[in-house]
């Protein structure tokens, strides 16, 4: 068995040469054969434990039990007593957070370099069958890892819970139970009692072996594909992400939910809530031929506007947008609010000789402003409902509204889309160039040229 669990631990890069291994302790036959065995593997070992204040003196007692184990081996004890009861909400679910919070707290004060917890492949069987009956993705089969990113590891996760028990009691070596696991109100000892043994013995004898490789498979596959998406893979954060509607319907399914979820994530931190069903409609709005949707799933606003879809956190309407309202100076240059993008304004003199040429969309006639005597007063600000303006071509002002229908931009951009205005008189839009009233022709000697320069891409339609 320790030979197993060397190789285990090889195999996985569990420890580097020379690291610190905090065990957590808990007194059960689990945790003191792992605290044996890696003692025998020549490890350097501190011993972990956390009173959780929920069976009272039995708790009390198990803390006393580890800390007596902790000093016949000559080992650091960490401690850490809680009132988990008075914390109110799901019990298993607070523990579980103060035990987190106590094993990151070790690694980061340096008091232990990985965290090792007892979790065998009886463990993992559990927690497989568990997210299988409640429906659960390739990533929840993944079940326990070997190894988490905070630094927790599970030496035992090939090693099955009858071993361990058999293992002691050929040594003698006394361990504490725990009388909460035999409490068939816990959804987790109902499966352990009950549901798996009458599955073991009526279906397969090697069910935990099946479902421990369940898991392997799912985590590998995991690891393949989160591989493939982290060229990709945004930086979470609760602004919005926007994915072309391309990149969800012209892939394989398989490719399209990960990309859904990794924007999920991306956004809320995390894919709690988050359903089979929530993914699979936002598959059914990429593929529609119809370009407009949106739902709200737990935490998250999703929309579809023309060939987009945006996925924000909740209360995030399509139309949000900030207000701004900015004098420009000629020459000059202002960032757009929140943006990354700089809007900036040159004079550029066009020598006689120059031969007519097709109008720029961004160039405008810088006589048509001086003309009207003094500075010229220019203001950039973001598109309000009801701007209009003549372009370039067209016989009659039109709403900048339809220009968006036209362009299909999506409903999220308009509100900050930057127009440029003269005495209040719409003189150029981003894309759709300037005003035919305004705009550089043949005969323009002195042009006010429009450059928009972004320091880095927001989403796809900034590729414009």
């Amino acid at each position: 068995m320790l030979d197993r669990i060397a190789q285990f631990i090889a195999r996985h890069g569990m420890l580097s040469s020379g690291q610190r291994v905090g065990v957590a302790v808990s007194g059960g036959a689990d945790s003191v054969f792992l605290l044996h065995a890696l003692r025998e593997l020549g490890f350097a070992l501190s011993v972990v434990h956390i009173e959780h204040g929920i069976r009272g003196a039995a708790s009390i007692a198990d803390a006393e039990f580890v800390a007596q184990l902790a000093a016949s081996f000559g080992l650091p004890f960490h401690l850490r007593r809680a009132d988990v009861p008075s914390m109110g909400g799901n019990l298993e679910e607070a523990a579980r957070n103060v035990r987190q919070a106590f094993y990151a707290e070790l690694i980061a004060s340096g008091a232990a370099d990985r965290i090792a917890t007892a979790h065998t492949r009886s463990d993992q069987a559990e927690t497989v069958l568990y997210r299988i009956l409640r429906g659960s993705g390739l990533t929840g089969l993944s079940g326990i890892l070997p190894v988490t990113r905070e630094g927790l590891i599970r030496p035992l996760l090939e090693i099955d819970r009858s071993e361990i028990e058999a293992w002691l009691r050929r040594r003698e070596i006394p361990w504490k139970e725990d009388a909460s696991n035999q409490d068939r109100s816990y959804a987790r000892n109902r499966l352990r009692h009950e549901i798996l043994p009458l599955l073991r013995e009526g279906f397969n004898p090697q069910l935990d072996a099946a479902l421990s490789h369940l898991a392997t498979l799912a985590r590998d596959e995991e690891s393949y594909w989160a591989s493939e998406l982290c060229r990709q893979s945004p930086t979470p954060s609760p602004q919005p992400q926007v994915i072309a509607v391309t990149e969800l319907a012209s892939v394989p399914p398989a490719l399209a939910r990960r990309r859904i979820r990794q924007a999920i994530k991306a956004v809320k931190g995390n894919h709690l809530a988050v359903q089979f069903a929530h993914v699979e409609r936002v598959l059914d709005l990429a593929r529609a031929r119809d370009g407009h949707g949106r739902f709200q799933a737990p935490g998250l606003d999703i929309c579809r506007s023309f060939d987009f879809i945006r996925i924000a956190p909740e209360g995030t309407p399509p139309d949000s947008h900030c207000e701004f309202s900015l004098v420009l100076k000629v020459p000059g240059s202002v960032e757009l609010p929140g943006s990354g993008t700089r809007i900036t304004l040159q004079i550029q003199e066009k020598p006689a000789s120059t031969p007519p040429c097709v109008t720029v969309v961004n160039e405008l006639d810088w006589h048509r402003f001086r003309g009207c005597g003094g500075a010229p007063s220019l203001e950039l600000r973001n598109w309000r409902p009801g701007d209009q303006y003549r372009r370039v071509g067209h016989s009659k002002p039109e709403k900048i509204k339809f220009f968006f229908q036209e362009a299909r931009i999506p409903l999220w951009e308009r509100g900050n889309w930057p127009i440029i205005t003269y005495n209040e008189t719409v003189v150029w839009a981003r894309l759709f160039g300037a005003a035919a009233e305004f705009a550089a022709g043949p005969q323009t000697c002195s042009v006010l040229q429009i450059s928009e320069l972004e320091s880095q891409l927001q989403n796809p339609r900034d590729r414009i």
